[in-house]
């Protein structure tokens, strides 16, 4: 609770304070999440506090400051911290009109208090990474899946308040509060297995790569796309994680031919011509990324496509495809990338056919 009482509790503030920021007491970025290279450096900061202060034998400054971590982790995770700009629901009770009882009330409370207690009984916790620049990534975008599944649970929970349902409030409230404890369970395993420089060798393979095909791209700016990147046929809207879109209307496995036969990848992205998606990477942790490249063989047929990786504004592999090629394996040196940006351009053809697919595309340490 430090960095909800920085004023009541002074002596305990400065576990929730940034050298970068030193005049700002209360850190809103602690509550709210605002855009990704922001929080993840709070993030990186507070988890490197911890651990330097476990190396050095001083636990209670790294409970405080673990305790700081998890403070933010819960906060992202919770209902009434996950609609970006309506803290308090004003806008959502415009679409949602509230019950006669719930009027002239601020949700914020509401939503998130109760008296209940969550169980992870069995769940075991996750090294995020045997660095903290590793770990904070990790676990930034663990957070990203915690954020959307407090979303799911916001809406139920306001309509079991408006009919006065508390057992369906403390429903959905557990929902979201088992994801957040089990993530919090994440961060504080790796940051003791950082802080002691102990970790399991079966863990450390599971780290040496990661696809990022579900991973939120810094154009989805609060884990939604915005009407800015609305485009045209055939994905109709934004890129999508793990599907395709046929038509504008129907969600289908993603699929490419590779070599001689036709495969589907659960792990890629659907993306389309002329909107960039840039993928954040930690410092001085991936050296290497891969990616099939190619249009659907079906949908895609007649398409032609120019796929582009590029690191920091620099070109670094780019391919032209017709929809009659086979999937091509798309490989490129990334050491000291900060952006790596995926980008579509059409090239000609039947540009309603460019359904183009990133299939398991893969950071690989060095």
């Amino acid at each position: 609770m430090i960095p909800d009482h920085v004023f009541s509790d002074k002596e305990n503030a400065k576990y929730a304070k940034m050298e970068s920021v030193p005049n700002e007491v209360y850190l809103k970025i602690l509550h709210l999440p605002t855009q990704q290279p922001e929080y993840f450096e709070v993030m990186r900061y507070f988890m490197e506090q911890a651990v330097a202060s476990l190396r050095n034998g001083k636990l209670g400054d790294a409970a405080r400051y673990m305790g700081t971590v998890c403070h933010q982790i819960e906060d992202y995770g919770s209902p009434s911290h996950t609609v970006p700009g309506d803290n308090m629901f004003t806008l959502l009770q415009q679409f949602l009109p509230p019950s006669d009882a719930m009027k002239g009330q601020l949700m914020h409370g509401p939503i998130e208090n109760g008296d209940f207690k969550v169980s992870i009984e069995g769940y075991k916790p996750a090294l995020l990474g045997t660095t903290v620049n590793e770990a904070a990534w990790r676990l930034m975008h663990r957070v990203h899946d915690e954020i959307l599944n407090a979303r799911s649970t916001t809406v139920p929970i306001i309509q079991a308040l408006y009919r006065e349902d508390k057992e369906g409030v403390v429903k959905h409230q557990m929902r979201a509060a088992t994801m957040d404890a089990q993530v919090v369970a994440d961060a504080i395993y790796t940051i003791l297995c950082l802080g002691m420089q102990k970790f399991a060798v079966d863990e450390q393979e599971l780290l040496k790569r990661v696809q990022i095909g579900s991973f939120f791209p810094l154009e989805a700016a609060s884990l939604y796309y915005p009407q800015s990147q609305f485009f045209s046929s055939p994905n109709w809207g934004h890129a999508r994680s793990g599907v395709i879109l046929a038509g504008g209307t129907k969600e289908i496995p993603l699929k490419l031919c590779v070599g001689s036969s036709n495969e589907e990848f659960k792990n890629g992205i659907s993306a389309g011509m002329g909107k960039p998606l840039t993928f954040l990477l930690p410092k001085d942790v991936y050296s290497r990324f891969t990616v099939l490249a190619g249009l659907h063989p079906e949908l895609g047929a007649k398409g032609r496509v120019e796929f582009t990786i590029s690191g920091d504004g620099k070109v670094l592999t780019t391919v032209i495809l017709n929809g009659t090629d086979p999937a091509k394996l798309l490989e490129c040196d990334v050491a000291g990338v900060k952006e790596l940006q995926l980008s579509l351009t059409s090239r000609g053809l039947d540009a309603k056919s460019n359904y183009a697919i990133w299939a398991e595309p893969t950071l690989v340490k060095k």
